[in-house]
């Protein structure tokens, strides 16, 4: 097992409300690891950790180390926007900009410069096919991300962030505000994503939590519980108040 994504003795305030204690966890490559727990446990302040989006929140704090490839991302000399191209992120209702398709998938590329066209061309094209989008809107990519339905406007954000080359894909409820057959689509891409990257989930969902992911982390109250397999953390947890989560008897 590689190591990707750590968290060493961290501790995570905002102001004087304590929001994680003392999270010591290992994410390893090319795997689909899921956060689940009850709402306010800490899993999406600590999902946000690894692409530094809880710096906006003017009161928060943290103590302890977080790498990615070994490395502290909170140390001074880090560039946080050449992070936030390595750490794509998806978030839980589709936000596609009010553009065309193309113009959505390629925004990212554009920002950073880049005007070749058929550079762009290829790699809008390259990131709606890892998306299992491309089949779908090939011939219609100058028509507004907005019209698009709930499933494939998250596609098309989820391309969005593919289309940049991350290595690693943070997903925070990313099915939550979709329908059934629009989540088993989202549900198996993710599947399909993880031999090329490494994904963390935070989901509500104990079912998709068991379908998809390869490792489960159990939060509660900010502290991390349980950590390990997907398939021991359903069948086999060590410690009682996973147990009781899972089964349905609090959260």
């Amino acid at each position: 097992m590689k190591i990707k994504l750590e968290s060493k003795n961290v501790d995570v305030y905002y102001d004087k409300l304590k929001a994680l204690s003392n999270i010591n966890m290992i994410i390893p490559e090319n795997a689909v690891t899921a956060l689940i727990g009850p709402s306010g446990c800490g899993k999406s302040t600590f999902l946000r950790l690894f692409n530094r989006m809880n710096d906006y929140i003017d009161s928060f704090k943290l103590s302890g180390d977080v790498l990615i490839d070994g490395q502290n991302i909170y140390e001074k000399n880090i560039l946080v926007d050449e992070l936030r191209k390595n750490v794509g992120m998806v978030f839980q209702k589709p936000n596609p900009f009010p553009k065309s398709i193309f113009d959505n998938v390629a925004y990212g590329l554009k920002i950073q410069g880049i005007k070749d066209k058929e550079f762009l061309r290829k790699r809008v094209k390259d990131a709606l096919v890892q998306a299992a989008l491309w089949d779908e809107v090939k011939d219609d990519l100058n028509k507004s991300a907005l019209s698009l339905s709930g499933g494939q406007q998250q596609r098309v954000c989820i391309a969005r962030t593919l289309a940049v080359e991350p290595t690693i894909l943070l997903m925070d409820e990313p099915t939550s505000a979709l329908d059934p057959i629009a989540t088993t689509k989202v549900e198996q891409l993710i599947t399909s994503l993880k031999e090329k990257y490494t994904i963390v989930i935070v989901t509500h969902n104990m079912q998709q939590a068991g379908r998809i992911s390869d490792y489960t982390s159990f939060f509660y109250m900010g502290d991390l519980i349980e950590f390990d397999k997907t398939d021991v953390i359903f069948t086999n947890p060590k410690q009682k108040q996973t147990e009781n989560y899972i089964t349905g008897r609090f959260g």
